[in-house]
């Protein structure tokens, strides 16, 4: 089951069907531009890219579904993560921080809550610890559940802005759930 707050669909081919892991991790990307749901949707369309996400957010706050949560994305440059997380692109400034607008902002925090709460996710974690991937706590839970593109790849990715507002988009999406 997708989001139920998505306004925008198109379906890149650019994906594993099914991913292989279940979903327990988020991963927040920025697009290093400013991308309206129909443009990163036309960008994850075309199967050059090599390139997608489960979903994007564009400047006005516009919730777009680009590969199915059962399917795996091809977003963060790990398949591993791939297959366990829920990757979501955040339109943003085309240079350092990689800045957001607010629309957006408030738009992922629902989004996160949303996909938390479907896919039985009591609590969002974050550490900003690598070190963490995948490490469990004692009630076999993650001692972290986000991650970072920059972890797998040479890449800014979430980029300054997002990565510093980690902790208050826990501190938030885990108010709502």
């Amino acid at each position: 089951m997708n989001s139920p707050l998505v306004s925008f669909t198109e379906i890149s081919p650019n994906k594993t069907s099914p991913r292989n892991h279940t979903i327990d991790t988020i991963t927040i990307h920025c697009t290093a531009g400013h991308l309206n749901v129909r443009a990163l949707g036309t960008h994850f369309a075309d199967k050059n890219q090599q390139a997608s996400s489960n979903y994007g957010i564009d400047d006005e706050g516009r919730i777009a579904l680009y590969v199915d949560e059962a399917d795996r994305s091809w977003c963060s440059s790990n398949a591993a993560n791939d297959n366990r997380a829920i990757t979501i692109e955040v339109s943003s400034d085309g240079f350092p921080p990689y800045a957001v607008t607010d629309s957006a902002y408030a738009s992922l925090i629902y989004l996160v809550a949303d996909i938390c709460k479907r896919n039985s996710i009591k609590k969002l974690r974050w550490s900003h610890d690598k070190a963490l991937l995948n490490k469990l706590d004692d009630n076999s839970e993650l001692r972290q559940n986000i991650t970072l593109h920059k972890w797998f790849a040479q890449k800014a990715c979430p980029g300054p802005y997002l990565e510093e507002r980690m902790f208050d988009i826990v501190a938030k999406v885990n108010a709502l759930l």
